[in-house]
């Protein structure tokens, strides 16, 4: 229902969620019609070829389905596209493929526009009788292909039937030269009729349409109306529903009765109609188990109530006038002429006796409202309107009183639904009467709120988009001083459903339903203004609606308390945890616009709940007592007044008292204690804030036992909750400490000081893994008065656990919490050059602080998770960044060159690296430090040169995240001596990666270095040394030599060393040799294989080292893998195509024949022959086998 509405709605919204935008384009014309025109055409040459048909038809489609939701823009051209299709269908030279083709094309045409419509357009005189009789008879009606052809015959028949002429003038003489009688036409189009209707496909849909049309002619009404019930008849109770077969039977029979009775005159099928009822009834199809045949059967049950009751409007019903502007009108200046001839229609259908048969399809239609499927529900809400519409008043109000029965808390979610379904009906076609309206109303505000849980979840969302369709209908149907006195009701349950409910839909329904009840009732209290701030798409985002229009629909003071109460009762004890935590986060935000109400009877509604029996319920009370109180406090500094003058003193003991009851109750433990734990956590965070009378109370010491305990059992909470508990725990902490462990304003109590300190420091020791992350985040949140005196023990604490734990590549969780809280800890006790190294970040610890933290950024601990170690990086950038600035903007003296300069690199070579978002992250912060100027960075290495590679406004232009554009920036600093090691080893990840746009701009930009610098060999000579430095440094790393590889075999492949090629037996090329020599004995087949393409490529240098590399490449033409000497041999064969001076030329044919031919993957003895013989053609000695001497046991 909301969905119908979007039209109307405004655009934009705040806050709303850009998925939630939907983008209609509204047509002005059919613009193809010249396309059409060509396709429609090109049918007679396309009909023969399978793939032309079946492009031609699929433009064809795309072109119509645009006009699905516009159909009536056809209407002009429908008729020229018809008369040609049907022109390729009437002429006899025509194949049957194209007369196959032109029915498809006219049922995709019948399909967008509707049957209706576009069956009036077909050719009806009484030449097309027997053309169409004649080739319908020649269809084959299993033929799955051509379905199309048999519906749209059958609809082109149900036409032609309407001519008025009695059918036996087309018969002629009936007898053929035989002898033999022929059929008559009559008898031809029902026999045709009724073996259509139980066939399995679309066609049968449009035999129901012939049925409706044929058998109400008059001439065959006479002659075979009753036999064609009878056998409707017969085959509804003779037929099953379990089988498909059967099903299709059943519907087809039903769908023709149904029409039949819809477009029959009365009084020809009354007297068959409780014969049919009858029969209905015995067949019970509302026990059946497809939904399909339920609806057929209250269809069919309503169009036999409506042909039991004459066919006349109610006089009693209320008419508030007509959708027509003009009509209204117009209507408004004969009124008083209108009054007599009503009173008349009144009176006469006091008269009118009501046959009993009606009781019974209304008994039909209201158990029908109860069913499972809405199709059915639906289809009986539409009945119950029909019906009531031809009742005398009296029998309409007690139809109206058995719907209201749906409306009771024994009945399930789908009574309530169809009995609002009805309702809107109902109210839709003037049969509810205002009088009505005082039982009605509450029914309605009851649906708009009702939610049944079953199980983990809920159900009720139908029943409440349905009831915003019911307050959509009313808004429509009644005048506005009827629905006067309930405005107030309405409006306040439609916001509440507006602002809280949980599904999308519903809130979307209730704004499109208030929406409709502000423009047409204009009693709503400020609707235009409500209207505006929640709209479709306003109500799209959950969060928006709980935090932010609640707040402003709240601040209307009709709404205030009617919201409050909602959440109280129905959103606070709510199943799903989100809609909990939002609403308690709403009372915050609404307290201060009714502050008396929630201190005096809000806060203690709540606070049996906090401690009552339902686990959900006391979730959300606690909550919701945490913010309502810290919402009072904040309320109470305006006016100078604390927590006790607001709040009475049994709230303050109920407060308090809260935790030892769940403890004494073990309410902690298991999966309700994961619920409770961070809800009193939050509790104590909240009241500590709002400064509760409770130091040196005994409860201070309960909440410390929650917080240590929770610390000590993380490991025991599910996976899902583990973060939020820990964030919960820490903010408790903080606040606690801030509030109750101090003696005098900024000195701790030195005992709890102690205990918590030592403790947390314990903690970082222990074998659990959350234990040493609560520990560490503990730790960082500590309040400044708490650390002093004690920072040197903490840092140290910290920075044992990161070095130790790396060491072991364990607890990577752990470390990440660990560099957060060392630089917590730092910021919190702040900076001073020449203070203690016990109480302050000074000259003496700030090394082994920036030593931690860039040891930390150094962290590249993997398993099964991947690179977990990414988590510490990200820490140790962040933390670096709020050191540093809070170090250069108290003490820069102790800021050392070394220190920065090492910060920097280390920050340029995550800039660097392959994973997108931990580049951005270092990216952005290395452009921070570098940028800032409140305060400057001292020592920064090449400051100027880096200003200008990064200007200012690439802070905000440049996004890291993409790798076509981070690395143009990035390898430009490979240009400054002091990053280029770092930056290098950065990009070597990235080069040599296999995420394929990482790869592709990394190595681009690292190309576009590497040409500019050609022709400076002093340039190049120093990249070859930062080269191989690097490659050194990480020859047992497979996390950089790998990748080193592949990005050394790209530059080789590249001609990026073409200037050390010239000189025999370059440096570069020999040093580099003999460090991928030590791969060789590598049992890494991605390793070997890399290592064989650089070989490859160093075969480019000039000297002594050529052979070297033909030897070691001979070599692995043995390798003890199959796969490295095949991948070997398929390398040399490619690698001498492009080099051609690399063997003499007499023998290059036999040394490829050689490669290409042998079977590299076949025993080694076979294998070492032929590559003995490449030896002797490249005059390379023959390697030696090494035979292994037998270990000899003892």
């Amino acid at each position: 229902m909301a969905l119908s509405e979007t039209e109307n709605g405004g655009c934009g919204g705040e806050g709303g969620e850009s998925d939630a935008i939907v983008t209609t384009f509204v047509l002005g014309g059919f613009s193809e019609s010249g396309e059409t025109r060509a396709l429609l055409s090109s049918l007679p040459e396309v009909h023969g070829d399978m793939v032309t048909s079946e492009a031609t038809t699929q433009k064809f489609l795309v072109i119509m389905n645009r006009y699905q939701e516009q159909p009536h823009l056809l209407d002009p051209h429908l008729e020229w596209m018809l008369n040609m299709m049907l022109e390729f269908v009437r002429s006899e030279k025509s194949p049957p493929s194209l007369v196959h083709l032109s029915f498809k094309f006219l049922y995709i045409i019948c399909k967008v526009r509707g049957y209706k419509i576009f069956m009036q357009l077909l050719p009806h005189e009484v030449a097309d009788v027997q053309p169409v009789l004649d080739l319908l008879s020649r269809q084959d009606p299993k033929d799955s292909e051509t379905w199309e052809t048999r519906y749209m015959l059958l609809l082109w028949l149900s036409m032609t039937c309407l001519i008025p002429f009695d059918l036996y003038r087309l018969d002629g003489h009936l007898e053929s030269d035989g002898g033999k009688a022929r059929e008559s036409t009559m008898d031809r189009i029902l026999a045709i009729a009724k073996s259509y209707l139980v066939v399995s496909d679309t066609p049968r849909d449009a035999a129901t349409v012939l049925v409706s049309k044929f058998m109400t002619r008059p001439d065959v009404k006479q002659k075979r109306l009753g036999d064609f019930l009878d056998w409707s008849l017969t085959t509804i109770s003779q037929t099953g529903d379990q089988s498909m077969r059967d099903i299709m039977v059943l519907d087809g029979a039903l769908q023709s009765l149904a029409k039949l009775f819809k477009h029959g005159k009365r009084d020809d099928l009354l007297p068959y109609a409780p014969t049919i009822l009858k029969s209905l009834e015995q067949k019970n199809l509302s026990e059946s188990s497809q939904a399909m045949l339920r609806k057929l059967g209250v269809k069919l049950i309503q169009r036999l109530g409506l042909n039991f009751l004459k066919p006349r409007l109610a006089a009693w019903r209320y008419q508030r006038g007509s959708r027509s502007l003009a009509a209204n009108l117009s209507m408004s200046q004969s009124t008083a002429a209108a009054v007599t001839p009503e009173e008349e229609t009144q009176e006469q259908e006091e008269d009118y006796d009501i046959p009993e048969e009606v009781e019974t399809v209304i008994e039909h239609l209201l158990l029908a409202l109860k069913d499972k499927e809405t199709i059915v529900r639906w289809s009986a809400a539409k009945g119950i309107g029909r019906v009531t519409g031809r009742l005398p008043k009296d029998l309409a109000d007690e139809v109206v009183g058995s719907v209201l029965d749906c409306f009771s808390f024994q009945e399930t979610d789908n009574a309530w639904h169809g009995g609002c379904l009805a309702l809107a009906e109902l109210g839709r076609r003037g049969l509810l009467l205002p009088s009505r309206l005082t039982d009605v109303v509450p029914l309605i505000v009851k649906s708009l709120t009702y939610e049944e849980k079953r199980g983990a979840c809920s159900v009720g969302s139908n029943v409440r988009d349905s009831a915003c369709y019911v307050c959509w209908s009313f808004a429509r149907a009644y005048e506005p001083q009827e629905l006067k006195p309930f405005v107030t009701q309405i409006a306040s349950a439609l916001l509440i459903t507006t602002v809280f409910d949980r599904n999308v839909n519903c809130r979307r329904a209730a704004s499109a339903a208030f929406q409709e009840n502000v423009g047409r009732q204009g009693t709503f209290p400020h609707g235009i203004d409500i209207v505006t701030a929640a709209d479709y798409y306003a109500v799209g985002n959950l969060s928006n609606c709980y935090l932010n229009i609640s707040v402003y629909v709240a601040s209307f003071p009709e709404y205030t308390k009617a919201m409050i109460d909602h959440l109280i009762a129905m959103k606070i004890n709510h199943w799903d945890t989100v809609i909990r935590e939002l609403a308690t986060k709403a009372l915050h935000n609404l307290t201060p616009q009714a502050p008396d109400y929630m201190a005096a009877t809000v806060l203690p509604q709540l606070l049996p709940m906090a401690v009552g029996i339902d686990l959900h319920g006391r979730h959300g009370a606690i909550l919701a007592c945490a913010e309502i109180t810290h919402a009072l406090y904040k309320l109470g500094l305006q006016t100078n007044r604390t927590m006790v003058d607001i709040i009475s003193p049994e709230c303050v003991d109920a407060l308090k008292n809260i935790h030892q009851k769940l403890h004494d109750r073990k309410q902690y433990r298991g999966f309700g204690g994961e619920l409770m734990r961070p809800a009193i956590c939050s509790l104590i965070e909240k009241l500590s804030l709002s400064k509760m009378p409770f130091k040196n109370d005994p409860v201070i010491t309960g909440w410390q036992w929650l917080i240590d305990d929770t610390i000590k059992t993380l490991h025991l909470i599910s996976s899902g909750v583990k973060d939020a508990v820990m964030v919960s725990v820490v903010s408790a902490l903080s606040a606690l400490c801030e509030e109750y462990y101090q003696v005098e304003p900024g000195q701790a109590d030195s005992q709890m000081q102690e205990v918590l300190v030592s403790q947390y420091i314990e903690g970082l020791k222990s074998p659990q893994m959350l234990i040493r992350c609560g520990s560490a985040l503990a730790l960082g949140c500590l309040p400044t008065f708490m650390i002093l005196g004690k920072l040197k023990q903490i840092l140290e604490g910290l920075q044992q656990m990161c070095t130790v734990s790396q060491k072991e590549g364990t607890f990577t969780e752990a470390r990440r919490d660990a560099v957060k809280a060392i630089a917590q800890v730092c910021v919190k006790a702040g900076v001073c050059a020449h203070g203690s190294p016990d109480s302050t970040l000074c000259a003496e610890n700030v090394a082994e602080v920036y030593g931690a933290l860039l040891n930390s950024m150094n962290d590249y601990t993997t398993d099964s998770r991947g690179d977990v170690g990414a988590w510490v990086r990200e820490a140790a950038m962040t933390s670096l960044m709020d050191v540093t600035m809070v170090v250069a903007s108290s003490a820069p003296e102790i800021l050392s060159p070394d220190l920065v300069k090492c910060m920097m690199c280390c920050l340029a070579q995550q800039a660097a690296e392959k994973i997108d978002r931990y580049r951005a992250h270092a990216g952005n912060i290395f452009l921070r430090l570098l940028q800032s100027t409140e305060p400057v960075i001292p020592h920064i290495p090449h400051r100027e040169e880096l200003l200008s590679i990064f200007p200012v406004e690439t802070s905000t232009s440049l996004n890291w995240n993409a790798p076509s554009q981070a690395f143009q920036y990035i390898t430009q600093l490979l240009g400054l001596s002091q990053y280029r090691c770092h930056t290098l080893l950065g990009l070597t990840v990235s080069v040599g990666g296999i995420t394929e746009s990482t790869v592709h701009f990394s190595s681009q930009s690292l190309f576009d270095y590497l040409r500019g610098i050609q022709n400076n060999s002093a340039a190049l000579a120093q990249f070859g040394d930062t080269l191989l430095s690097i490659f050194r440094g990480n020859l047992r790393n497979d996390r950089v030599s790998i990748p080193f590889l592949k990005m050394l075999n790209q530059m080789l492949a590249n001609s990026c060393f073409e200037i050390f090629t010239t000189q025999e037996n370059h440096p570069f090329c020999v040093d580099l040799l003999t460090l991928c020599k030590e791969f060789k004995k590598a049992k890494d087949i991605s390793k070997l294989r890399a290592c064989i393409a650089v070989f490859c490529g160093l075969i480019q240098f000039q000297g002594e080292v050529r052979k070297r590399v033909l030897a070691q490449l001979l070599m692995l033409l043995c390798h003890s893998f199959p796969v490295i000497r095949k991948t070997t041999a398929s390398q040399m064969y490619e690698m001498l195509l492009t080099y051609d001076d690399v063997i003499d030329p007499e023998v290059l044919d036999d040394v490829m024949t050689l490669l290409s031919d042998t079977n590299w993957e076949s025993e080694l003895a076979t294998v070492r022959t032929h590559r003995n013989q490449l030896c002797d053609w490249l005059g390379v000695a023959k390697p030696q086998v090494v035979t292994k001497s037998p270990v000899q046991v003892s």
